[in-house]
């Protein structure tokens, strides 16, 4: 480890965030939409090298905790915001935004993830009893806050009373702080592989080095969220002039946002750290539910807002064929390029979908 944190990794953020200022200042014409998208990647470089240092110093799996935690908080408050700015369709950006986050994680992160690690190191392990309790919390949580609203009866479709959304709420959020205890302390070696050990002999950065790395990559994340909502209206014009759906709109922000933690979960998986790549991606999935539903459903009963959550009957098929692969593939420990080439099949044909529903 470097005794110096390098030039690109702080001078990156600081361009960045001009042409997030230079965005708000002026407007998103042509030439700053092409330098934000620049900015945008930059920025997603930055966080997750700031991310690997923190982990770095902090150790498996709270690491890998951290990138997660931090992308959920500022997606979480992006969604807030354009809720609270109302509009058409703002009743169903919760529940879009969070299936699309479940899809893009547990069929596209995940598949590319077993892609890469099965074709440089032909097969990887992982602990299976971490990943397992985690797949099978994601599951509980999903069809609570996505499937079980299309089929309750006290409200319109899609739709829970205000006691269902807080039964749900709270539900979501112990699942998900039970998933982080046994996680960080309770069964911990279930979430470290003996690659990781392999690592410990690196030398740690500074606390110094650690604190700067977390202020860089809560400032990155920021800035990668903040330049997804200003290129969204292009994004936006160009659905429509596509004649694509609306919900595409959603499915491109949220893989914006999740850009980060692709990028970190990828570059594990490279590496032969396939556990860490398991960590962040079902880590990532769970919070979305467990801290993004809570802090929504509390916005939604104090400024009543409206909010729809149950899924139509073809994203409710995919995410149930989703789980049930996820379940298969992954519920040995141990996998090929196989697994990986069937995940990625799913998410195309989510992505397809959502394009030719």
């Amino acid at each position: 480890m470097k005794t110096t944190m390098p030039l690109w990794t702080w001078l990156v953020p600081v361009l960045a965030l001009g042409a997030l200022i230079a965005a708000g200042v002026t407007g998103v014409g042509t030439a700053l939409a092409v330098l934000c998208g620049a900015a945008l990647v930059g920025a997603v470089f930055a966080a997750v090298h700031h991310a690997e240092v923190v982990a770095h110093r902090l150790g498996e799996p709270l690491g890998t905790l951290v990138l997660a935690l931090a992308v959920t908080a500022i997606e979480t408050a992006l969604i807030l915001s354009m809720m609270a700015a109302g509009g058409q369709g703002m009743e169903v950006l919760a529940r879009d935004s969070i299936y699309s986050a479940v899809m893009i994680i547990c069929s596209g992160v995940v598949g590319l993830c077993l892609l890469v690690g099965g074709l440089f190191h032909r097969e990887q392990t992982f602990r299976v009893e971490g990943a397992g309790a985690g797949l099978a919390a994601l599951i509980v949580m999903a069809a609570m806050t996505l499937v079980l609203p299309t089929f309750t009866t006290s409200t319109p479709a899609g739709t829970y009373t205000e006691s269902q959304l807080a039964f749900v709420a709270v539900s979501s959020a112990v699942l998900w702080a039970v998933y982080v205890f046994i996680q960080t302390k309770r069964h911990r070696d279930y979430f470290i592989s003996e690659n990781d050990e392999t690592e410990a002999h690196a030398a740690l950065p500074t606390v110094g080095q650690a604190w700067a790395s977390f202020g860089l990559l809560l400032l990155s994340l920021g800035i990668v969220v903040g330049l997804a909502k200003k290129l969204s209206p292009i994004i936006e014009k160009t659905v429509e002039a596509a004649h694509a759906p609306r919900a595409v709109v959603g499915i491109v922000i949220a893989a914006l946002v999740l850009l980060p933690e692709t990028w970190a979960a990828v570059r594990a998986a490279r590496a032969n750290r396939l556990q860490n790549s398991m960590n962040l991606a079902v880590g990532s999935a769970l919070a979305t539910i467990g801290l993004t539903v809570p802090v929504v459903v509390v916005a939604s009963i104090i400024f009543h807002l409206p909010l729809v959550l149950g899924l139509p009957s073809k994203e409710m098929a995919l995410l149930a064929v989703t789980f049930l692969v996820s379940a298969v593939t992954l519920g040995t420990g141990r996998t090929y390029v196989m697994q990986g080439a069937v995940h990625l099949v799913l998410f195309a044909a989510y992505l397809f979908l959502a394009f030719v529903p």
